[in-house]
């Protein structure tokens, strides 16, 4: 039997999460073992390889996800820190199942490392996506300093305002999160609350904020989730940038400016 290693198309995309693992703690946005990342790998899998013998016994899921039934998920590990995960994936990630019925999981490869404490809650938004039709194969979440402090101050916390100000910024950030930002209000992370909370937003948006803890994006591409939020961090230190120097509030782009880039980016 070919090792899961050999599967070529798997490597490459686990690759690429690596290289977005390292992007997050060079940027300084994954301190010690914060954030966290599943990507939907099934596509990428053999009949075979899908049917992989469980290296654990099955744990059990708060929901039953019918719509992720014996979906395969690259899921980074509990307490791993994200500096590691780009120099050995495997060794701090693992393959994960989920049963036919879509009531649990189990560990298939390479080896038994327990995933991210935060997995029930990414297995909920998968399954939310996939049930509206939506191939968004990445749930990533992260710690960005600049946005999360934009948290902090309650004026942000409206998703409108805060959209309209970072959107503003720059043009790009209009173009690459064309729907804007949702907002969840503080809970406690990793819980089923947090989850529904989110689900709620992703029905408008594909990247919300976590008030006082952090950022997640969801989307086909995990490039284009960590491209996204990355925008986003670029607006940020641009309005901050901006405040300081004239310690004013700044201008930011008109809202004719920023309705010309519809048409013109199909947006």
């Amino acid at each position: 039997m070919k090792q899961i290693r050999d599967n070529e198309a798997l490597m490459a995309e686990i690759g690429r999460i690596a290289e977005v693992a390292g992007y997050l703690w060079t940027k300084g946005w994954a301190e010690r073992n914060g954030g966290n990342i599943s990507v939907n790998v099934t596509s990428l899998l053999s009949d075979e390889e899908r049917s992989l013998p469980a290296l654990t016994p099955a744990k059990p899921l708060p929901e039953r996800m019918t719509a992720l039934s014996g979906h395969v998920f690259y899921v980074t590990g509990t307490g791993k820190r994200m500096r590691y995960v780009a120099q050995a994936p495997f060794e701090n990630g693992a393959l994960i199942r989920v049963s036919a019925d879509g009531s649990s999981y189990e560990l298939i490869a390479e080896q038994p490392i327990l995933p991210t404490s935060e997995l029930p809650s990414h297995l909920m938004m998968h399954n939310y996506l996939r049930a509206q039709g939506r191939d968004n194969r990445v749930v990533l979440h992260t710690h960005p300093t600049d946005l999360i402090g934009m948290t902090h101050c309650r004026r942000f916390l409206d998703s409108d305002v805060l959209t309209h100000l970072l959107w503003s910024m720059i043009p790009e950030c209009r173009i690459i999160v064309p729907k804007g930002i949702g907002i969840v209000p503080y809970e406690i992370p990793g819980t089923v609350e947090l989850a529904h909370a989110t689900i709620r937003q992703l029905e408008r948006h594909d990247v919300v904020f976590w008030e006082k803890h952090g950022i997640l994006a969801v989307g086909e591409d995990i490039i284009e989730c960590f491209d996204a939020i990355d925008t986003l961090s670029k607006s940020a230190q641009i309005y901050f940038s901006a405040r300081l120097a004239s310690g004013e509030e700044p201008e930011g782009m008109t809202q004719q400016q920023l309705n010309d880039l519809v048409p013109a980016f199909g947006l």
